[in-house]
């Protein structure tokens, strides 16, 4: 009888030689395995901050933050608060940071915002958030009105450099002004709010009347009237601080004139919306941009940020800016913004410039 071999390798197992290969091999493919990390969640942010400042704050909150992705919405502040609106019976958002508290007062009015109070709330001062227990929004920076004159283009037209809001009445800047449409712009808002809540509706009204005839457009964004004044496209934008402090600092011939009557302002601000489909992670955002590590990333565009000690005001700004903000109340201006948009529409929209 013959007997058949059982030689080892006539009848290795399939695919035997393979496994082996990757055994060895195991060691090399650990480190790239490693390296991978992983998989991040991520969260999506609707904001209105100024593009150019998008990548850093990404950056910092993703570094301390690693298992987290941000992923951008961005657009004026009228437009992503209406979509916010739009979008209440499927919310598409996770978490706004950097919106005007304004906005979102409105967005907590119509059930949209997730009330939070995020770590370390207990320093930020009550007029940097939400008085509510627990807020609907917490600060991070100000924005703040300011008149940003070029200062070649006044010297051509023979305009005098205007120390008052009410200076910009004067005949003689008649269609040398731009300022930003309130529909649009939470910087626009934030004018029209404040000369409502610092000379009273009727005055204010009647201030905004004798304005208008000197407007020659109300722009779409809240930067747009200070970056159009830096190239000569207008002598004077009405727009907001940390705008006009880039481009003076740039080199644009530019004063910038923080009116005597007091300066209006609103608070880039974040908040949860609610049904948010990644409520936890969206609480660590908000916990984060409270932190010293944000505010110190918020105080590099902005004179005025929520927590105490942490600003540093830039040479083209008063020392004493934080004393100059009228007293805004962000309940009043939610309650009455729509009053408020509508009225104004009425009356100055045909000046509304279409688009950016």
């Amino acid at each position: 009888m013959s007997h058949t071999s059982r030689s080892p390798t006539r009848h290795r197992r399939p695919g035997a030689t393979a496994a082996a290969l990757v055994f060895l091999f195991l060691p090399l493919l650990a480190p790239r395995l490693a390296w991978a990390g992983p998989a991040r969640t991520p969260v999506i942010v609707y904001t209105a901050l100024e593009a150019d400042d998008l990548k850093k704050y990404k950056d910092a909150f993703e570094k301390d933050v690693p298992d987290v992705e941000i992923r951008w919405v961005r657009d004026s502040t009228g437009i992503v608060t209406a979509k916010l609106l739009a979008e209440r019976e499927d919310p598409q958002a996770d978490v706004i940071w950097g919106l005007v508290a304004t906005s979102i007062v409105e967005l907590d009015q119509e059930g949209l915002i997730e009330h939070y109070a995020p770590k370390g709330l207990e320093a930020i001062p009550a007029r940097y958030r939400d008085p509510a227990d627990p807020p609907s929004w917490v600060g991070m920076e100000a924005l703040i009105a300011t008149v940003c004159i070029n200062t070649i283009e006044a010297k051509k037209l023979g305009l005098p450099t205007p120390s008052s809001w009410k200076d910009l009445t004067q005949p003689v800047f008649k269609g040398h002004v731009t300022m930003p449409d309130p529909n649009s712009s939470g910087v626009g808002l934030l004018n029209v709010a404040s000369w409502l809540q610092a000379f009273g509706e009727e005055p204010g009204w009647a201030f905004m009347d004798a304005l208008d005839k000197n407007v020659s457009v109300y722009a779409h964004s809240g930067s747009k009237p200070c970056k159009d004044a830096a190239i000569g496209e207008t002598a004077v934008g009405i727009s907001f601080d940390s705008r006009g402090v880039r481009l003076k600092e740039k080199g644009a011939p530019l004063d910038l004139v923080f009116p005597s009557e007091g300066v209006g302002w609103d608070m880039d601000a974040t908040a949860i919306v609610k049904g948010s489909k990644h409520a936890a992670q969206a609480k660590q955002l908000a916990d984060w941009a409270l932190t010293h590590a944000a505010n110190e990333i918020y105080t590099t565009g902005y004179a005025v940020v929520a927590l105490p000690g942490v600003a540093k005001i830039p040479a083209n700004e008063p020392a004493d800016i934080e004393s100059r903000l009228i007293h805004n109340d962000f309940r009043w201006i939610g309650e009455h913004r729509k009053r408020i948009l509508a009225e104004w529409q009425k009356r100055y929209g045909s000046k509304s410039e279409k688009g950016e």
